[in-house]
């Protein structure tokens, strides 16, 4: 891996010929290396960055799932971003059809996690109006971190009361029986959890892009082509006006381009 953006005097010195310095140089980053080049911004408010991978045709997805246009540094990342993370928000079909699991417990993140003054993991919250899932799934059972599911007022009792005996934590965050966007962020910064996740799917993240609540994009784009009619990693209604995103970082390794944008 090396980094390409934000251009430093070693960067520069590389382009003109001379030696490379410890960023630009292509080998393997360390846990702590990619950590900080993830960290969160030092804010007291919730922070919402969404981890997504893409083909060059803009596939989010191939036969269904994200990891055949995937790589191993890839989750390497993922791991990452999960392990600076206060809450992974996902949605319901997202969580059905990539087998969702609990967040564990990571032995490299541990003294990082506890100087932030976070929990040994990262929560799940799923976001479901139907509270259509598998309460009898790990995510739910046996989790290092109660899971949280994030739902409307007017989401069905017994399906409520299904996940409550299951042992997840019910979050409203909905005056329907559907989620608001802006409401679920606002509900998890007053549980104390201020750096958000996403991984999507892409119908969770157009709502959160709709909603204006997305603050960062952290999308690594695969070299692969894919055609078909799989979905982009942001789905639902268009927007009256795109949201502009500024690039603060790039990385590279074997043709995977790791990038961060910020909303301007």
């Amino acid at each position: 891996m090396r980094r390409l953006f934000p251009v430093t005097y070693e960067t520069a010195a590389q382009a003109s010929g001379g030696a490379q310095g410890p960023d630009t140089t292509d080998r393997e980053w360390g846990l702590d290396e990619l950590a900080e080049a993830y960290a969160y911004p030092d804010v007291r408010t919730p922070w919402l960055r969404a981890n997504m991978v893409s083909t060059l045709d803009g596939a989010a997805q191939h036969d269904g799932r994200s990891q055949p246009i995937s790589s191993a540094t890839d989750m390497r990342v993922f791991g990452v971003l999960r392990g600076l993370a206060d809450v992974v928000m996902v949605g319901a079909e997202t969580v059905r059809q990539e087998g969702y699991r609990p967040a564990r417990a990571r032995e490299a993140f541990a003294a990082r996690r506890e100087v932030a003054g976070q929990g040994p993991a990262p929560a799940i919250a799923v976001v479901t109006a139907s509270l259509d899932l598998d309460f009898t799934l790990p995510l739910f059972t046996s989790p290092l971190v109660p899971t949280l599911v994030l739902t409307g007022a007017a989401a069905a009792p017994d399906r409520v009361a299904a996940a409550e005996k299951a042992g997840a934590r019910v979050v409203i965050a909905g005056d329907g029986a559907g989620v608001d966007p802006a409401r679920a962020v606002r509900a998890l910064g007053g549980l104390g959890l201020t750096r958000l996740l996403t991984e999507g799917g892409p119908r969770l993240l157009g709502q959160l892009v709709a909603a204006g609540v997305l603050d960062e994009l952290c999308l690594s784009v695969s070299p692969l082509l894919a055609a078909g009619d799989a979905q982009r990693i942001a789905g639902g209604p268009s927007i009256p006006v795109p949201v502009r995103f500024e690039l603060v970082s790039l990385l590279e390794e074997a043709g995977f381009l790791y990038t961060r944008y910020r909303r301007t």
